[in-house]
């Protein structure tokens, strides 16, 4: 799909669709970019865009971009439904909450209705609040497959995306939907949509920047052979859509070109 990147594009791997970017504020404006084209496209076919947000850090300027002019307005909230694709397991408002975060920078700053925000239920235990967000999204969806127009990734130091960790179960998950798992690193339970579930979205968008991601980007995108127990980002793979790296210069120091 064409969009509006004023990215680099990268000639690595044939499997890695990469665009680099100079700074991080290009990098979100191309994301929101993106987004937007993506969710008129949608809106066009099926009538409704349905966008899975990520957490941390890298996407919080690009939430803020989303609420402000010209971005805002691009958008047709009303059709517009927003998901998350993990979430720490934390009290409904602590910081680290990632539905919390985007509440603060962009739902409360846009005209969304309420019904169309679908965050995951953490104020439940955690096997309840995987199995209740399933359901909640088999029944959006009615049945169907649940399959998303776009999902936004991050990608960790240590080589996770959602909550996809090294060394954790779900990450040998073949079925779709939300599983929980305990993060041992961080001594905390999060829920998490499967590889396969992510797989299925028409667009996935992974963010990444910042010289610290460098190390850890050039091993994912360079490696000839992927080693999904060591870096779990690797699972993700699109099935019948695009899979897209956004990625700006101190990210994509490392990798490799061909």
């Amino acid at each position: 799909m064409d969009h509006n990147a004023n990215g680099k594009k990268l000639t690595t791997n044939p499997e890695h669709n990469i665009e680099v970017f100079q700074s991080i504020e290009e990098l979100n404006k191309a994301a929101a970019e993106y987004i937007i084209t993506v969710s008129n496209e949608a809106i066009i076919e099926r009538g409704k865009f349905t966008i899975v947000l990520s957490g941390g850090d890298t996407p919080q300027r690009l939430y803020a971009l989303l609420s402000e002019k010209p971005y805002r307005e691009q958008i047709n909230w009303n059709r517009t439904f927003i998901f998350w694709g993990d979430e720490r397991c934390v009290p409904l408002n602590d910081k680290r909450n990632n539905a919390y975060q985007a509440k603060l920078i962009l739902l409360d700053k846009i005209d969304i209705p309420l019904l169309n925000i679908h965050s995951i239920p953490v104020d439940l235990p955690p096997v309840v609040a995987a199995s209740n967000y399933e359901k909640d999204l088999k029944v959006f969806f009615e049945n169907d497959p649940v399959h998303f127009d776009i999902i936004l990734l991050g990608l960790g130091e240590n080589g996770h995306t959602a909550s996809l960790f090294p060394g954790t179960k779900v990450i040998h998950e073949h079925a779709e939907g939300i599983r929980a798992v305990f993060v041992q690193e961080e001594k905390m339970f999060r829920i998490t949509m499967t590889a396969p579930l992510i797989n299925k979205a028409t667009h996935i968008l992974f963010l990444v920047t910042g010289e610290k991601k460098a190390d850890i980007l050039g091993k994912i995108l360079n490696s000839s052979a992927p080693l999904h127990d060591k870096y779990p980002a690797q699972l993700i793979k699109s099935v019948h859509g695009d899979l897209l790296w956004f990625a700006d210069q101190e990210a994509a120091s490392l990798i490799k070109q061909f």
